[in-house]
């Protein structure tokens, strides 16, 4: 009896579902930073896509402006890096901010601004990634909490007097405190 489905077959709202009933990719997903290694996969994919742009805003270095494929190309390498080798995010995402800031000089304004933003939005991402958190609670949830923990250490209704009380009353002789033992 203390695994009862809902009735109407639906998951109650804010219940997140234990480990084993979701699926293998869901489980991948939420084992790595993937959204900030997605975001700066995509930003160094839409950098190298606006290289072929007609605007001659590239600023050629080396043989035919190999720095304006050469970085874009690390972004996406380092966000594949971070989502099949998380352990070394770190340092992929330090590395990926800057070569990201990089390609505002080489590529094309870093693709039209766009890519410069999600490179840097996704190392960003990666960075403050923390594995193995608990979910958040909210501030309603463990002012309760911590008000039924008060109540069940002191046995009494928020509405009546404790034990304190009851000793603070006992000390009292004619108006002055006495010390109590």
């Amino acid at each position: 009896m203390e695994s009862q489905e809902p009735v109407s077959g639906r998951e109650p709202e804010g219940v997140r579902q234990p480990v084993a009933r979701q699926d293998a990719f869901t489980r991948w997903v939420y084992g790595r930073p993937f959204f900030g290694g997605l975001w700066l996969t995509l930003g160094g994919a839409w950098i190298l896509l606006t290289m072929k742009a007609s605007v001659k805003v590239v600023l050629h270095v080396g043989m035919q402006g190999v720095a304006g494929y050469l970085l874009p190309t690390l972004m996406v390498l380092l966000g594949l890096l971070i989502l099949f080798s998380p352990d070394q995010r770190l340092f992929y995402s330090i590395t990926g901010v800057l070569i990201s800031m990089g390609t505002w000089v080489t590529s094309n304004l870093g693709g039209f601004m766009v890519g410069l933003l999600l490179g840097v939005a996704g190392s960003v991402l990666t960075f403050g990634w923390l594995p193995d958190q608990d979910p958040r609670v909210s501030r309603r949830e463990r002012r309760e909490r911590g008000r039924e923990a008060e109540r069940s250490a002191t046995g009494t209704d928020p509405g009546q007097p404790g034990p304190a009380a009851a000793t603070a009353q006992a000390g009292m002789v004619s108006g002055t405190p006495q010390a109590t033992q």
